[in-house]
């Protein structure tokens, strides 16, 4: 009897037994993130999580994400380095969660390839188990589907979903923002997950690849590579700070739309804020990529992050000291701009994006040379 005759799933191009070798290969590095009310470890049908802990809770909002990674894919596998993309996911994913001012509770990913090559499956996992980790989430269930003849043999796309909670009087937002608040900008780490296809089409235009120099900084897919910063729990202690905590009124994640439209998001209709361009100089990476695709920085401000990866608004009294302690955790931030409740200035403001009717922001003045 032929192979196909005896194994015609396999045959079609869909390997079982390599899809049960990867689950053996991160089983620890998922199990590194449960605590004790994950229940029934890895494998199972559904993951298992213990809310009983929400009875203590007044009134719990679920707060729930889900995200991809985007075509920076692309670039971890024309390396062949896939270790870091799982951060990626979970910065897409569980930073959203903490906007609301919820703490995440759990995750699960989905991974859709041609072809399950187990360790390269290994390495996925493990980036998001690490940034699960790092964030306080537990990885509770995933999914790794083979799609030959859809997908390339080394082709891949990511995505995930999480679940977080938050106290219905202490949740985030436009409700909580107020006249005289200031806008603190925290520093990206680079590009994080967003714009990548127009990165992609610069360095394709200028017969750039991945494996050559990006104008002194390195190898450009290994500068591009550089994985998303995680916000969670350096935010989740200011708001858990009895001085900073109530200070914090609203969190804006600069993701895809750029810098002003999410800001908008997250501040009340007829507000105002003019974020001024002064106050921080876009990382290199991001003047490299324009200045080979012959834009300037601001026709890419609603593109790409030029170094701003979440913004809060804060009271003022609070907001030096809130700086200081996202600093001390390793996170750059500065006063970017304050709250208008005044008659608008005319001209160049984004208001609200996303289906949100919310406030207006502009970007003025010019970027330090």
């Amino acid at each position: 009897m032929s192979e196909a005759a005896q194994n015609p799933y396999a045959a079609a191009g869909v390997d079982a037994a390599a899809g049960d070798l990867a689950v053996e290969l991160m089983k620890s590095a998922v199990a590194a993130t449960h605590g004790p009310e994950v229940l029934g470890g890895v494998g199972g049908f559904a993951g298992l999580f213990d809310a009983s802990a929400l009875r203590d809770y007044r009134r719990p909002l679920l707060a729930s994400s889900t995200d991809g990674v985007g075509t920076k894919v692309a670039i971890a596998q024309a390396l062949d380095r896939h270790d870091t993309i799982g951060q990626d996911l979970v910065g897409m994913v569980v930073d959203d969660i903490v906007v609301v001012g919820a703490r995440p509770l759990f995750l699960t990913d989905y991974i859709a390839c041609g072809r399950v090559v187990p360790e390269r499956i290994a390495d996925i996992v493990g980036g998001i188990a690490r940034a699960c980790a790092a964030t306080g989430t537990a990885l509770v269930g995933g999914e790794t589907a083979e799609h030959p003849g859809l997908l390339g043999p080394d082709d891949y796309d990511v995505a995930g979903a999480a679940v977080g909670v938050v106290e219905a009087d202490a949740a985030l937002g436009p409700h909580r923002v107020e006249d005289g608040d200031v806008v603190l900008a925290l520093g990206s780490s680079g590009l994080h997950s967003n714009g990548f296809s127009l990165v992609r089409r610069i360095l394709g235009d200028r017969g750039i690849a991945y494996t050559d120099e990006l104008a002194g900084l390195g190898v450009a897919g290994e500068v591009l590579l550089e994985p998303t910063r995680l916000y969670t729990a350096p935010l989740l202690r200011v708001l858990a700070d009895p001085a900073l905590g109530s200070a914090v009124h609203a969190l804006s994640h600069v993701t895809g739309g750029g810098i002003a439209a999410n800001l908008a998001r997250v501040l009340p209709r007829r507000t105002w804020v003019e974020l001024d361009r002064a106050r921080w100089s876009p990382p290199p990476v991001f003047r490299a990529l324009a200045e080979l695709g012959g834009v300037s920085l601001e026709s890419v401000e609603s593109t790409w992050n030029l170094g701003i990866g979440f913004f809060a608004v804060v009271a003022e009294p609070a907001a030096e000291g809130i700086v200081a302690q996202l600093d001390a955790d390793g996170i750059p931030a500065w006063i970017a701009g304050r709250l208008g409740t005044g008659p608008r200035p005319e001209g160049g403001f984004e208001q609200g994006a996303k289906g949100v009717d919310g406030g207006a922001v502009r970007l003025v003045g010019a970027y330090p040379a």
